[in-house]
């Protein structure tokens, strides 16, 4: 009995997608193709191709950050609506939605950060974690004034306590 290979949907759908950019650059083409856009004819290579090429990607980039979002959903209905804000909780979920979001951008050479990576952080937030507060005071840096006070006050306290040091040290009696 032969053994039957495993072709997993991600193998296979990483493989169809890559030899779909592949076709869609020109990569893939014969060098007859090529030369016909040569020096002799005087003109150059349609762009119809990049665009083409960069419609593909963007679709099929689009088509990914689908799924990574429906594996962020699938993986958010194990948490509770108490432990929402929990961070122990929710890293896993979150940071495989980035992760997903980062690397498919990446095999793909779309950029990260981009608009749609963007627009699934921020309706996990709005979906999942608006409720979330702090549990802490925030603290701001005080006004302008205040804070030169604060610099201002040691640095003039310096030269007094010095002289004051060596005001006292100049008796020449010994202390016990």
């Amino acid at each position: 009995m032969a053994r039957r290979a495993q072709t997993g949907s991600g193998r296979l759908s990483r493989g169809l997608l890559l030899l779909w950019v592949l076709l869609g650059s020109g990569l893939c083409h014969t060098g007859t193709e090529a030369e016909s856009f040569g020096q002799d004819n005087r003109t150059s290579a349609p762009m119809a191709t990049f665009n083409w090429t960069a419609q593909l990607v963007e679709e099929a980039y689009t088509n990914i950050t689908q799924r990574c979002w429906e594996l962020f959903v699938d993986l958010m209905r194990n948490v509770t609506a108490s432990e929402l804000c929990e961070w122990k909780v929710i890293s896993r979920p979150y940071s495989s939605l980035q992760a997903c979001l980062e690397d498919w951008a990446d095999h793909l050479h779309y950029g990260y950060p981009n608009a749609l990576a963007e627009q699934y952080i921020f309706q996990s937030h709005h979906r999942y974690f608006h409720n979330c507060t702090l549990e802490h005071q925030v603290y701001f840096d005080p006004p302008e004034d205040v804070l030169l006070a604060m610099i201002i006050a040691p640095i003039c306290l310096i030269p007094f306590l010095v002289t004051l040091v060596i005001w006292r040290s100049k008796d020449g009696k010994a202390q016990p």
